[in-house]
């Protein structure tokens, strides 16, 4: 008996320190670093809009992250994270605006004069004043805003090259399956480092008993988070974060009294989970959307599809290493009543503590 009581306090430790560990971290939790270059080739010149979330515009700035970089500030600081060679020849680029929209995000336009080319090359040079990890999705159009050629930079592999055949025009566009399965690991990545949707989800199994309501729950928010995340992505839907995050952290809260107060598995649970894993999807599709994947006609739907399957790949990856855990411990009637009751606890508190974060620093 000792031997269990002395198991079940380490459990609860280590519990603790994940759970706050991840609060602490939580204003990572949904930023996997994503920016977008998009090239258009036209007649004697090349348009290039690079959109950043405002956090990153603000360290590529140099600037105070808790507000934006001036238009001026931010213009220079992307132009010269960016060096084009056309021909092998440094091309020069100029800076045509800078916007803020709604979304958090900001876009500068960059222009540069071209002749015929047959080789382009573009080198990103912001990643050494970004997070680490950060990626930027590069994509180069023909003047009818046609894909030519895409690809996910990243620090080990920041450089992209396109040869052209005739007159700024590809020989055929590029369709990589590297693009797949750079943002399936993109989205595995992000659910992996989302404390607070993995925090959700867990608190909703920890109820959980059987394999058919475990599947029900794992269902309903898989579909759930699809269908929002897809509209988001795709601007059907625009709800601010500033909104999102703070629903996102009620709705742990929520769950983890419910727990407490409700016991087993409370009646209503998918439908519930059905709703909260909308607002959640549309915390997931904050990662594309603020980038500005499918702004500027860059696509979509390729990234769409294999981050939501990265994301889905790694929520069956942890629920497949943590439902074994719960089952066993709960299969122990005293660990089963001292262990629900203080696991959905800690998840108040650090739901909580993302509320009070969200609402007031945001």
């Amino acid at each position: 008996m000792k031997t269990s009581s002395r198991s079940f306090i380490s459990i609860r430790v280590l519990v603790a320190v994940l759970i706050w560990g991840g609060a602490i971290s939580a204003t990572l939790a949904h930023d996997p670093g994503l920016s977008t270059v998009t090239m258009q080739l036209r007649p004697g010149v090349i348009d290039v809009a690079v959109v950043l979330s405002l956090k990153d515009a603000a360290e590529l700035a140099g600037s105070d992250v808790s507000h934006p970089p001036t238009s001026s500030a931010l213009g220079v600081a992307s132009r010269d994270a960016l060096e084009v060679t056309a021909d092998s020849m440094p091309a020069r680029l100029e800076i045509a605006g800078c916007s803020f929209d709604g979304s958090s995000n900001a876009t500068v336009h960059l222009r540069m004069k071209a002749a015929t080319i047959s080789t382009i090359e573009l080198r990103s040079r912001c990643f050494a004043l970004l997070p680490l990890g950060h990626r930027q999705f590069v994509t180069i159009q023909d003047y009818r805003g046609e894909v030519l050629a895409e690809k996910l930079l990243s620090a080990k592999a920041n450089s992209f090259t396109l040869r052209m055949e005739g007159s700024n025009t590809a020989s055929a566009p590029v369709v990589s399956r590297q693009i797949f399965i750079d943002f399936l690991l993109l989205g595995m990545k992000h659910i992996l480092t989302g404390y607070d949707h993995l925090l959700f989800l867990f608190s909703l199994l920890l109820v959980t008993k059987k394999l058919a309501p475990t599947l029900k729950i794992i269902t309903a928010f898989t579909v759930a988070h699809s269908i929002t995340l897809a509209l988001a992505s795709l601007n059907v839907v625009r709800i601010p974060a500033s909104i999102v995050e703070p629903i996102i952290a009620a709705s742990i809260i929520y769950v983890g009294l419910e727990n407490i107060l409700r016991g087993e598995v409370p009646k209503g649970r998918v439908l519930l989970t059905f709703a909260f894993g909308l607002i959640h999807g549309l915390g997931f599709a904050s990662a594309l959307r603020e980038a500005g994947l499918g702004a500027n006609g860059s696509g979509i739907l390729a990234p769409l599809v294999s981050f939501n399957l990265g994301v889905e790949l790694g929520q069956m990856f942890v629920a497949a290493i943590t439902l074994p855990l719960l089952w066993k411990l709960t299969s122990r009637p005293i660990l089963a009543r001292r262990w629900v009751p203080a696991c959905s606890s800690l998840v108040v508190l650090a739901g909580g503590y993302w509320l009070v974060q969200r609402l007031w620093w945001p």
